[in-house]
């Protein structure tokens, strides 16, 4: 009886050992899938596609894409690079990982990626999995999961194709190639405010584009000079990515304007703006 007893303990173990690594090869190859429940996701991107997904999540895409750009890399790497970070962590720079993969590619210490606290920077991690993808010879002929997998090397090689639709609507909506393409719902009690806001914002667009012609408006918000329509887009859809988390109230461009009360594109009422630039409120103090 004992015997036969621990026999089946130890079959129940097994069954339970198989039942768990199933569920762990599911949530790998399905991806974040599971893990972005719809009624969550605050933005949408329509750009000859759609897609949803939360602020935390537009924010990350959105300076993945502007780092892309800012390289001189084509968009075809920006899709790439969209779909890795897709499959990696789901577009959320997370703080740990399998092994000691960190950040939002899962990029590895103990494989020369960076420390630790780089890699949880998303333009570090960004720009090392640019620089690393230019290395690999025909990566723009190859399809986005071959060349996604020659730099990430990853147990499941094919897990990065499923993004690659996702990824490319991204692109178009955050490189500027569509007009009012990325609307974002924000909370009523935005984090920042005032000259603060305004402030890091104006860092932020700097870090993420390079761009030198960013100029405050006042303590309310800034204007940034488009150099064409494309670029205009590319800035007004970064600005409008970074809402909640940058306190922002309005974005204005091309006689369209986003407002977080709505959390859609529309036309301006009223005064235009300066023609050719972007221009950005943030919540006043109080």
């Amino acid at each position: 009886m004992w015997v036969r007893t621990r026999a089946t303990v130890a079959g129940g173990v097994v069954l339970i050992l198989i039942a768990v690594i199933a569920v762990w090869l599911v949530v790998r190859q399905v991806g974040d899938q599971l893990r972005l429940p719809l009624s969550a996701r605050t933005c949408t991107v329509h750009a000859d596609g759609r897609v949803a997904l939360d602020p935390d999540q537009m924010a990350n895409a959105a300076t993945i894409a502007a780092i892309g750009a800012q390289r001189g890399m084509p968009e075809r790497a920006v899709v790439v690079a969209l779909a890795t970070a897709y499959q990696e962590s789901g577009l959320r720079n997370l703080a740990d990982g399998d092994r000691d993969s960190v950040g939002l590619f899962q990029q590895r210490p103990s494989q020369g990626w960076g420390t630790p606290k780089q890699i949880r920077d998303p333009r570090y991690a960004a720009n090392r999995f640019y620089a690393a993808l230019k290395k690999v010879r025909g990566w723009e002929s190859m399809r986005v999961t071959d060349a996604a997998q020659r730099v990430q090397r990853s147990a499941f090689p094919e897990a990065y194709q499923k993004w690659a639709d996702d990824s490319e609507v991204l692109s178009r909506a955050l490189l500027g190639d569509a007009t009012g393409a990325v609307a974002c719902s924000v909370g009523r009690t935005p984090v920042m405010r005032g000259a603060a806001a305004a402030a890091q914002l104006t860092r932020n667009l700097v870090l993420d584009w390079g761009v030198s012609s960013t100029d405050p408006t006042d303590q309310t918000g800034l204007a940034v000079a488009a150099g064409d329509q494309r670029d205009g887009w590319r800035y007004a859809h970064w600005l409008v990515s970074h809402a909640q988390d940058h306190g922002l109230k309005r974005v204005r461009f091309g006689g369209l304007e986003w407002t977080a009360r709505d959390g859609t594109w529309g036309q301006v009422s009223g005064e235009q703006g300066p023609a050719g630039q972007v221009v950005a409120e943030v919540f006043a103090e109080g």
